[in-house]
């Protein structure tokens, strides 16, 4: 008669498979169906087929921890005790030690351990459950609620845009006619310099202080050259005279207009010719073709902060500064401008107080519009069936190694930085929910992060398992540039089976 094995048929909560891998991965090693067995695992001998055990290639046994191992058909009767019951070595005459009891003790504590991580999970995840409603509930009212006051907060802003504008139109027109006066005023203050100027270099020219400037006297002035051959020629100095053979004060208007830009008063020193320094020699780098440098793995993360940086906004960037009452300096001589009138000054107070108002309320209205925006991009995430993962939005958790520390952001970010110093790498940013069919919830797809040198962006697997804690367990990195995290959260503990695993007479398996 040929041997016959039974195999459990059917589906059971305890077991971590589905109902086609029962019949096909848990086949197992008895000759009978012992009781205890269809206890353990509440079983009844419907759920059990016997099966001869030609009709399949490879039996199995069932493990501590419920890990099948595979036993060729060539182990059976070897001499070699597999099974725990020693039903594989029937035939052998070899002397094997039951011991599916022992391992049936420490089965069931492992079971019991792992029902109770799962219940205490589920309830937390229930209680996560109800806080993400309320908390749901709250910010949908939140937005309600600020998109009103943002309404009225736009209608504020519109009519302080018109006050400022209204305040400011005097105000331009006010300091326009006040800078058109200081121009003038300018003008007849530099007129007179150039009067005073031009009495000094008569004076100078005067060289016999006959009360007239001659060709020869003008002509000293080696400094009125025109055509810059270093010699001033009579020809030349009765040019800049108008063909007169002398000129008087009076006269003198004309030739001063002709020479005062290249004029030089005796009474100030020349300044002396710049001395020309020979350019530093510029040296060249020396290049070892020998070597070559080796690109670095990670590209940093610097770059993409600094970039961040830049499209964050700064308040003072588009401030209106305040009008100082004190004199504003003139571009063209330094001179001071004259303090403003009280009349022009009230204009000025009166438009800057309509700017501050109005740049107040208009920054109160980008930080709403920005925290509306922050609360709906929070609303729209997937963050499971009852809104359970919600808890881990704006949260990281960290894992250290002896190299790294690995942080995990959820529905963000995944980063890796070297223990003892540099820079961060991005490991992929929020992709997606990329679990089976079944629960697409357990497992989260990180991608597009730091490319490897000569390979691709790296990415990240986060595997979520049932826990009372939420922690990263492990990191690893099975492909180049593809990482993998387990990840425990409370949020995937699924409610467990009513199963009693407490001892009814017998503990073997």
């Amino acid at each position: 008669m040929s041997e016959m094995i039974w195999i459990i048929s059917g589906s059971h909560p305890l077991l971590p498979f589905t109902q086609e891998c029962y019949q096909c991965k848990m086949a197992m090693c008895l000759s009978e169906p012992p009781a205890s067995t269809l206890e353990l695992f509440n079983l009844s001998p419907s759920n059990m087929v016997l099966v001869p055990a030609w009709s399949i290639r490879i039996a199995f046994v069932i493990v501590p921890a419920l890990i099948c191992t595979f036993i060729p058909s060539s182990r059976i009767n070897d001499g070699i005790c597999d099974c725990c019951d020693t039903t594989d070595e029937y035939n052998s005459g070899a002397k094997c030690e039951n011991t599916c009891k022992e391992l049936g003790l420490k089965e069931r504590d492992v079971l019991q351990k792992m029902a109770e991580i799962t219940k205490e999970g589920f309830l937390l995840k229930q209680q996560l459950i109800e806080e993400a409603k309320k908390g749901r509930e709250e910010k949908q009212g939140k937005v309600t609620d600020m998109q009103e006051n943002k309404k009225q907060l736009d209608e504020k802003v519109e009519a302080l845009r018109t006050v400022k504008e209204t305040a400011e139109q005097p105000e331009k027109e006010a300091k326009e006619r006040h800078l058109k006066a200081w121009e003038e005023q300018k003008a007849a203050i530099r007129l007179e310099k150039d009067k005073a100027k031009m009495a000094e270099a008569f004076l100078e020219l005067d060289d016999n202080a006959d009360g007239f400037v001659s060709v020869s006297e003008l002509q000293s002035h080696a400094e009125l050259d025109l055509d810059a051959d270093g010699t001033l020629t009579e020809t030349e100095v009765q040019g800049l005279m108008g063909g007169a053979a002398q000129v008087d004060t009076s006269t003198f208007e004309s030739v001063w207009t002709n020479i005062k830009d290249k004029y030089h008063s005796e009474s100030q020193p020349e300044e002396p010719a710049p001395v020309e320094t020979p350019p530093d020699e510029v040296k060249e780098p020396v290049v070892d073709n020998d070597s070559e440098p080796y690109p670095e793995d990670d590209i940093s993360e610097e770059e993409e902060e600094d970039d961040d940086d830049e499209d964050d906004y700064h308040e003072d960037d588009d401030k209106v500064p305040p009008n100082v009452k004190t004199p504003e300096k003139s571009h063209e001589d330094g001179e001071a401008m004259l303090p403003y009138d009280p009349d022009t000054q009230a204009l000025i107070d009166a438009a800057q107080k309509a700017r501050d108002d109005f740049e107040e309320s208009e920054k109160a209205l980008r930080e709403m519009d920005n925290q509306i925006r922050n609360i709906e991009k929070e609303l729209s995430f997937d963050f499971g069936p009852d809104a359970e993962f919600i808890y881990l939005y704006s949260q990281c958790y960290e894992l250290t190694t002896s190299e790294y520390i690995y942080r995990l952001c959820p529905f963000n970010r995944v980063s890796q930085k070297p223990k003892y110093g540099g820079s961060e790498t991005n490991l992929g940013t929020w992709g997606s929910w990329s679990g089976p069919e079944n629960n697409k919830y357990l497992v989260m797809k990180y991608e597009h992060g730091t490319g490897c040198w000569q390979g691709p962006n790296r990415s990240t697997t986060v595997k979520l398992t049932c826990g009372k804690e939420t922690v990263v367990t492990s990191t690893s990195e099975p492909s180049r540039c593809e990482y993998l995290m387990e990840f425990t959260t409370p949020a995937v503990c699924q409610e467990p089976a009513n199963m009693d695993l407490s001892p009814h007479g017998h503990e073997e398996l």
